[in-house]
C-alpha cells in the first residue's frame, strides 16, 4: 500500500481559518474510502473553546459515519493537538495521528503533558510529526505577524 497524504487538505481548511480571522489550523479525517470530514478552527466565529479544528473535525466524522468511534480513520492536522484536541483524539479511537508544525507552548502531544503517554490514555494512536511543517509553521508565523 502507497502512502497518500492528507495534508494539502488541512492545510486548506487552515488557509481559510485564517482568511476567517481564526488561528490557521486545519484537520481532515480520512477513512478507507477517502476524506471523511474537515474543518478549520471555529473558536472566535462559534464562541467557543472547544471549536478547535480537530474536534470539529471528529464531531463531524462520527456524524457522518453514524458512530462515536473513528477507529478506522486517521486524522491530518496542521498543528500538533493541545491536550484537550489529543485526549478527543484517544476518545474517538483515531488510528493514526499525522501533524505539521509543533507546538512548544500548548502541544499535548509531544510537548506538555504529552497525552498519549499517561495511564488513564485507554487509547494511543500511532502518531506521525512533521508532516508538511514548514508550510503549516508558515501559515501560522503570517498570522500572528500580522496581528502583532
Amino acid at each position: 500500500m502507497d502512502f497518500r497524504t492528507y495534508m494539502n487538505v488541512a492545510l486548506d481548511e487552515a488557509r481559510v481559518a485564517g482568511a476567517r480571522g481564526e488561528v490557521p489550523v486545519g484537520a481532515v479525517i480520512v477513512g478507507p474510502d477517502g476524506v471523511v470530514a474537515q474543518a478549520g478552527n471555529q473558536t472566535r466565529e462559534r464562541s467557543d473553546p472547544t471549536a478547535h479544528a480537530e474536534v470539529l473535525a471528529i464531531r463531524a466524522a462520527c456524524a457522518a459515519l453514524g458512530q462515536e468511534r473513528l477507529i478506522r480513520c486517521d486524522l491530518y492536522v496542521t498543528l500538533e493537538p493541545c491536550p484537550m484536541c489529543a485526549a478527543a483524539i484517544s476518545n474517538a479511537r483515531i488510528a493514526r495521528l499525522y501533524y505539521g508544525a509543533a507546538d512548544p507552548k500548548s502541544g499535548g502531544v509531544a510537548q506538555g503533558p504529552r497525552v498519549f503517554s499517561h495511564a488513564q490514555c485507554h487509547h494511543v494512536p500511532e502518531v506521525y510529526d512533521g508532516i508538511g511543517a514548514k508550510a503549516s509553521e508558515a501559515l501560522l508565523k503570517d498570522f500572528f505577524a500580522g496581528r502583532r
